[in-house]
Order: C-alpha cells, then sequence, then structure tokens
C-alpha cells in the first residue's frame, strides 16, 4: 500500500511541476507579446513564438489541473471511507 501511495506522491508532484511550467510559459507567452520590443520588431513571427508559447503553456497547465483535481477528489474520497 506505501508503494502505491509514494507513486501517487510523484505523480502528484509531477503534475503540479507540469502546472508550474505551463502557468510559466503563458507568462512568458504574454510578456512577450506585450511587452518585448524585439517581439514587436519581428512582426508576425513575434506572434506566432509569443502565441506558441501560450499555447504549450495551456496545454501544460488545463488538462493538468482537471487530471490532479480528479486524482485529489479520488484520495479524498478514499480516506473518508477509511
Amino acid at each position: 500500500m506505501t508503494e502505491a501511495k509514494e507513486a501517487d506522491a510523484k505523480l502528484i508532484r509531477l503534475l503540479k511541476t507540469c502546472i508550474v511550467i505551463g502557468l510559466c510559459l503563458i507568462l512568458l507567452g504574454i510578456y512577450l507579446h506585450n511587452f518585448s520590443e524585439t517581439m514587436e520588431a519581428m512582426g508576425v513571427t513575434g506572434i506566432i513564438i509569443s502565441a506558441v508559447c501560450v499555447a504549450f503553456g495551456m496545454v501544460l497547465s488545463l488538462p493538468t489541473k482537471m487530471y490532479l483535481t480528479f486524482i485529489l477528489v479520488k484520495r479524498e474520497a478514499e480516506n473518508r471511507d477509511n
């Protein structure tokens, strides 16, 4: 049983790390789009780069949040049953 809890703890840590990386990418994309003169000088290519950062950030953070919430709700139900 402890191996399962250790595996869950590692999975939760990995998911939280993915969320943080995703949020950092979203913030980087916003920064590049709004405050970076280099991206403005690049024109359409700069817009694409900042949009890709935001898109990958969302891919990493949103589904991970849903799965992490599912795991935590399941764990809470198991703890309530015991």
